[in-house]
């Protein structure tokens, strides 16, 4: 019986990798020129960091984490987020010594969840983190960043949808009223959001059950029980989001599933035609995580990108990997020349493979077409004596007789 991978764990395979490789590219192009420094962070983390930040009686906590002891005993968990583990090296590391840090990372990330089509149990996110700007400025420059790099990559309908959840002086106001309202309709809400009641009755609002989207249809809005503090912050956060060409889409049953998120909160969305599951990437204020974990009082704002979901909106055609060439040597010759011309092409960026088999050149030809070449090359005794080429196009199934130096031109693509 041959071994398989684990459910929810996929291969991410050529054709696809390139795609994943083009939406990280762009990535660090655009974050890169808003001042963003990448950083590499462990895949496993103590799983006290996670019970802390996330909250203990989320659904991340409660039940997807994968959490185990290793052989001392202590218990670790495969980072189920990537915004705890920026947060601890911020601390760790002391890079508060800097008045505004911004960061950047890429990875796996590792939920239980019941897996379907742009969700599995390891899953990849692009993240940032804006650590010590309070500013609603700083929240709308870096919602145009990621609305810059969606157009980048020629997303189409990318939907800005935004809340605020208030912070310590409001938001305990709120959840007693939310609390009292789910108390009322709690026979019309599902098992989960029952018991959320009592531990987190924000997360009621978030629930995908078409029953507790109906009963919370007149919950009181958390917009508009927010201070005098947090309502300027954010108006003033749609207002510079205006000044940068944004329009964005104001979604009050919108709290995440983060216990740390405090004002701004948002998600992007797109038709990925996954119905609910369109969300592609979000994010928001945290500005109590810092002190929390241990380290000073430090505003911050975050968000992660999902790359399966995204990776499903690009056409493989959209991807700039270039033409492949496939180079078919006919003699010792013909090989020893390759050598040197073959070199000389993909110093240039090009992709080309040699075929290194024996046989007819007609079946050393049907070899580069099962190999998916756009171009063969190739060297025989008497191109090799006439210092020439002859280069066929595969897909037209046209071919020309060539010098060594326009050879280049024909198969670079502009994929190069």
């Amino acid at each position: 019986m041959s071994i398989t991978a684990i459910r929810g764990f996929n291969d991410i395979l050529p054709g696809d990798t390139e795609a994943w490789r083009h939406i990280e590219q762009t990535a660090w192009s655009i974050f890169r020129t808003y001042g963003f420094s990448e950083i590499k962070l462990p895949i496993v983390e103590k799983t006290e960091l996670f019970a802390r930040s996330i909250g203990e009686t989320t659904d991340i906590v409660e039940k997807e984490m994968y959490t185990f002891a290793d052989r001392h005993g202590d218990a670790i968990t495969l980072r189920p987020e990537g915004t705890a583990p920026a947060v601890r090296a911020y601390i760790e590391h002391k890079l508060y010594t800097s008045p505004v840090t911004r960061l950047y990372y890429t990875g796996p990330m590792f939920r239980y969840e019941r897996p379907q089509k742009g969700r599995y149990r390891q899953f990849y996110q692009i993240g940032a983190e804006v650590l010590g700007d309070d500013s609603p400025r700083a929240d709308a420059e870096t919602l145009s960043m990621l609305m810059k790099f969606f157009r980048a990559l020629n997303v189409e309908g990318a939907s800005l949808q935004i809340n605020s959840l208030g912070d310590a002086s409001c938001r305990p106001g709120y959840k007693k009223k939310l609390y009292e309202y789910l108390k009322e309709h709690s026979s019309e809400l599902c098992e989960n959001c029952v018991r959320r009641i009592e531990t987190n009755p924000l997360r009621a609002l978030d629930c995908k059950a078409a029953g507790c989207i109906e009963a919370t249809k007149g919950a009181p809005s958390l917009v508009d029980s927010l201070c005098s503090s947090c309502a300027a912050h954010f108006d003033k956060v749609r207002y510079f989001l205006k000044l940068y060409g944004i329009e964005p889409v104001i979604n009050p049953r919108m709290v995440r599933g983060l216990d740390y998120y405090t004002r701004t909160t948002f998600e992007i969305t797109a038709d990925t035609g996954l119905g609910s599951q369109n969300a592609v990437a979000a994010g928001g204020r945290y500005d109590g995580l810092v002190s929390e974990l241990g380290g000073p009082s430090t505003p911050c704002f975050g968000f992660a990108i999902g790359i399966e979901r995204l990776s499903l909106l690009l056409e493989r055609s959209q991807v700039p990997i270039g033409p492949l060439t496939v180079f078919i040597a006919l003699g010792d010759e013909a090989e020893k020349k390759g050598v040197e011309l073959v070199s000389l092409w993909r110093s240039s960026g090009i992709r080309v493979v040699e075929d290194f088999s024996s046989g007819a050149l007609k079946t050393r030809m049907k070899r580069a077409d099962r190999l998916g070449a756009s171009f063969a090359v190739i060297l025989g005794e008497n191109e090799l004596n006439e210092g020439v080429a002859t280069v066929k196009d595969m897909k037209a199934a046209t071919q020309e007789t060539v010098a060594w130096d326009s050879v280049p031109r024909i198969i670079g693509g502009a994929g190069k």
